[in-house]
């Protein structure tokens, strides 16, 4: 039976040691699997990193990979969640040349009707920010694409999970040993 290649959010709360990046991706590459997007922070608890990794692969995959990051001294704890099970964003930021912005009415339209923020403005261009869905903000692209976008860049998934975790209470006593 074939499993359904779905959307994955993969949260990993880990100590902060050099060279951690390059073994998680590793694990990664050994089972040819494409990172769609990865971010990483501090957690909820100084000293605990969290690394948010978007892959499109099978549960059971999802599963073995898990597994795999749990072998890893550094790290604390993996989970795996559906798109279903997570409230997430992602952000972008364009620059764009100012004279539009008072040229092109249509710009000011499609900035109020996408929800984009104004993040700074001066003579030789202003830029844009878009909190949301990736494919808000790539719709958002194609609609400033027209009047040429100087420079673009999209953050990666940033993720809370919809049911209570209590990793919080795990960390901190991983924190207090």
């Amino acid at each position: 039976m074939n499993e359904e290649i779905k959307s994955f959010t993969i949260s990993i709360y880990t100590e902060n040691n050099i060279g951690l990046l390059n073994r998680i991706s590793a694990i990664f590459q050994r089972r040819h699997i494409n990172i769609e997007s990865l971010t990483t922070s501090q957690s909820e608890i100084e000293g605990v990193n969290r690394f948010v990794i978007v892959v499109n692969i099978t549960e059971s995959q999802a599963k073995k990979i898990i597994g795999q990051f749990q072998k890893q001294i550094e790290v604390i704890r993996a989970y795996y969640h559906t798109e279903e099970q997570t409230i997430y964003q992602e952000s972008g930021m364009f620059k764009i040349k100012s004279d539009l912005l008072f040229d092109e009415p249509q710009i000011q339209n499609i900035i109020k009707e996408s929800n984009a923020r104004i993040v700074t403005v001066n003579k030789e261009f202003f830029v844009l920010e878009k909190s949301g869905r990736r494919n808000e903000i790539e719709s958002l692209r194609r609609d400033l694409n027209i009047f040429g976008i100087m420079q673009f860049v999209r953050s990666g998934r940033i993720a809370v999970t919809k049911e209570e975790m209590k990793i919080t209470e795990m960390l901190l006593a991983f924190n207090n040993q």
